[in-house]
């Protein structure tokens, strides 16, 4: 059954959205939020991918480039129509449902911002059932349905139709983005219903609007489980790890050495490239991708970004399950260590 997702649906969806969530910037998200409230009237309906009609086109909306720069530059309000309405005409089909690439806040409110406009459902699911850095790396292309066509919607009425092969969407992606001031709206992975319920994370909506309800434990947000690593102190960052950069990921290697607070106090290092990639416990692999590997502050309860990550701060080290498909081996190809310049 189709459920509504009211404006108090929406604040618990938004403060789930940000239990788990990396890479996020709090100036985005409020705008976000805000436009999200501005714009979801009488609420937006809540579906299952097979709920819908089998041959409902579905389009996937995601932020893409510098959520800072979106916090900076205020949006028209008109970017997610203009995406969709752009990949409509290159498909030569009305898109009837939004699926969301994936939910970290601002990121998660963005699908709901595009439904809530279009007036149409948002699908209760994403691609990844967790973040990772790149557009491709995504539950739907393992499925076989590519990225592209990609319309692309800037915040100073730019549009751009991107079509290419899966692997060079990023490359390309990237510039234009820079281009057109740093961050954009991109509307994505058309597929119908059918194939999308055969290749999306299902029920991850309705599980962010549960753990956003206060008193529910953060591991409620995680679709597959979560256990805490270790609890420490940071005791050094390190720029570099002896690694070269990963192909097609905008950022440099770190590392981030943490000693155990209680228990048998053990050294544990955090190699990090966009995200926390892997995590050593005196030198033994404890974790690593596709598993999403969190440094949570036990003060503030916040998520820390790897750039945040600073000597001295107190940290709950938790490790998420990522969906089962993200364990065989496209999926370790795809997002395992090989895909962020780990060599295991």
């Amino acid at each position: 059954m189709a459920r509504l997702i009211d404006r108090d649906g929406l604040h618990r969806f938004s403060a789930g959205s940000r239990v788990l969530a990396t890479g996020a910037a709090e100036s985005a998200y409020r705008l976000s939020l805000d436009w999200a409230c501005a714009v979801i009237g009488d609420g937006v309906e809540l579906v299952s991918a097979d709920e819908l009609p089998a041959g409902t086109w579905c389009a996937v909306i995601t932020l893409v480039g510098s959520m800072t720069a979106l916090g900076e530059q205020i949006p028209e309000g008109d970017e997610p129509e203009r995406a969709v309405r752009a990949l409509e005409r290159r498909l030569g089909e009305r898109v009837g449902a939004i699926a969301a690439l994936n939910l970290a806040a601002e990121n998660a409110l963005m699908p709901l911002i595009t439904a809530a406009g279009l007036g149409v459902p948002l699908v209760d699911g994403d691609g990844t059932g967790r973040v990772f850095p790149l557009v491709e790396q995504t539950t739907y292309t393992l499925g076989g349905v590519n990225v592209a066509p990609l319309a692309l919607a800037g915040g100073s009425g730019e549009l751009v139709v991107l079509e290419t092969a899966a692997d060079r969407v990023e490359e390309l992606l990237r510039p234009v983005v820079l281009s057109v001031g740093g961050w954009g709206v991109a509307a994505c992975y058309p597929m119908t219903a059918r194939d999308l319920a055969g290749v999306v994370v299902p029920g991850t909506v309705s599980l962010l609007m549960r753990a956003g309800e206060p008193g529910v434990p953060r591991s409620a947000a995680a679709p597959y489980g979560a256990r805490t690593l270790c609890r420490g102190r940071i005791l050094a960052v390190e720029g570099g790890t002896g690694q070269g950069p990963a192909v097609g990921l905008p950022s440099q290697p770190s590392s981030i050495v943490i000693r155990e607070s209680d228990g048998l106090r053990r050294l544990v290092r955090l190699e990090a490239h966009n995200e926390v990639v892997l995590a050593l416990a005196d030198g033994a692999v404890v974790a690593t991708v596709p598993d999403q590997i969190c440094m949570i502050s036990t003060s503030g309860g916040m998520v820390v970004d790897v750039d945040k990550a600073e000597p001295g701060l107190e940290v709950e080290i938790m490790v998420v399950r990522a969906a089962p498909v993200w364990h065989s081996e496209r999926g370790l190809a795809l997002g395992g260590p090989r895909a962020f310049g780990i060599p295991l």
